[in-house]
């Protein structure tokens, strides 16, 4: 049932990095009903960048004080788990069972199999459980998703879907390790992104394949990956994911049996976020908007970048609705926004394009059930 409060929801986030810093702890203090009560982080330097940005906030020092208490402080109503990818299944597991409602950043989970166990265990404890998937709130995706259910491309045949940088030197970091515990590499990591796009436009994938390498001189994980998708429907999707494209190509390039969409850049409010800048702060209706010249480009028979098709005005990109929806169903009722079940058909995409690349075939997935997918928008009872 809802949870039974009046006063804004607290919630607790574990991990300040990138996650954390600049997507996660953002968005839930511009959300109407929630405050952020509490930052968990053991290092230093994170901890007082969390305290200068948000002065009346916690800090705690293990990740259980979130459900279990302590410190003169009561459990909080939400734990977001923004933390390293290996700790997301241990510390939703940990939480879910207390009964907290959770928030976890994408990829949950190594595989589909351990997203289905949390998607599980969120139904035998009647708790709320939902997987962050930011980027079906971009400008492109939105804008997308409008046209296809206006019929202006009519049959899609293939989807082409580009998530590329050119980072030609490493990070370092988690992200970049080879090791299998710590999930790291551009498949898991944007490749989550462009997958979970792709099932929620076209549906269930019936065959996968896979190219992934490793460019970078003393890089571990993959840093150049393409993924093919055969969806149920018919239509193809290719998807790009890299950190070494020198050249970047359109963010999406659709082709329909009436026309095509062409999209070139990336939605402006992680840009935005990185800078400082906050939803609800100052003029509202600039948020997530891009400049017309931005725009892509609706036509057929020549490319949009020698004037062919009609400029396509995108819709403003609304990455504060994922928390609103959070919000909404933890006071009211309803289902996720994202539920862990839709994150496990993603992680079976994942995986078999793993497999597809690391054996060179072509690897066949049985259609998702749909009578499994049971909504995850249940509450912590009490």
């Amino acid at each position: 049932m809802p949870l039974n409060v009046t006063s804004p929801l607290r919630v607790g986030l574990v991990g300040y990095g990138l996650a954390g810093s600049v997507f996660h702890a953002p968005l839930v203090t511009a959300t109407e009903g929630l405050v952020l009560d509490a930052v968990v982080t053991s290092d230093p330097d994170r901890r007082a960048r969390a305290r200068e940005a948000y002065p009346d906030i916690r800090i705690a020092d293990s990740a259980a004080e979130l459900w279990e208490g302590g410190a003169g402080a009561d459990p909080v109503d939400l734990v977001v788990i923004a933390s390293p990818n290996k700790t997301h299944v241990p510390l939703a597991r940990a939480a879910l069972t207390a009964g907290v409602p959770v928030v976890v950043d994408k990829p949950p989970a190594a595989t589909a199999a351990e997203a289905e166990e949390l998607a599980a265990l969120a139904e035998r404890t009647d708790t709320f459980l939902s997987v962050f998937q930011n980027r079906r709130w971009d400008n492109d995706f939105l804008t997308l998703r409008r046209l296809l259910a206006d019929g202006e491309l009519g049959d899609v045949q293939r989807f082409e879907s580009r998530f590329e940088r050119w980072r030609p030197q490493l990070k370092g970091g988690w992200r970049e390790s080879g090791a299998p515990e710590e999930i790291g590499g551009l498949l898991y990591d944007l490749g989550s992104h462009v997958v979970d796009q792709a099932l929620v436009l076209f549906g269930p994938a019936v065959r996968v394949y896979a190219e992934t390498d490793v460019r970078r001189a003393g890089a571990e994980a993959d840093d150049d990956t393409f993924i093919a998708i055969t969806h149920a429907g018919g239509v193809r999707s290719h998807l790009y994911v890299s950190a070494t494209t020198a050249q970047l190509g359109p963010r999406f390039r659709v082709l329909g049996s009436r026309a095509g969409y062409v999209k070139y850049g990336l939605d402006p409010q992680e840009a935005a976020l990185r800078e400082g800048l906050r939803p609800g702060a100052g003029d509202d209706k600039a948020w997530g908007v891009e400049p017309e010249h931005l725009w892509g480009r609706l036509g057929a028979g020549e490319s949009p970048l020698t004037g062919g098709g009609a400029p396509v005005p995108t819709a403003p990109g609304d990455y504060p609705a994922y928390y609103a929806a959070v919000a909404a169903a933890l006071r009211e009722g309803g289902p996720a926004p994202v539920t862990a079940r839709e994150a496990a058909h993603c992680l079976a995409v994942l995986e078999a394009a793993r497999r597809s690349s690391r054996e060179g075939v072509t690897v066949s997935l049985a259609p998702a059930d749909p009578a499994r997918e049971r909504p995850s928008g249940r509450r912590r009872s009490g």
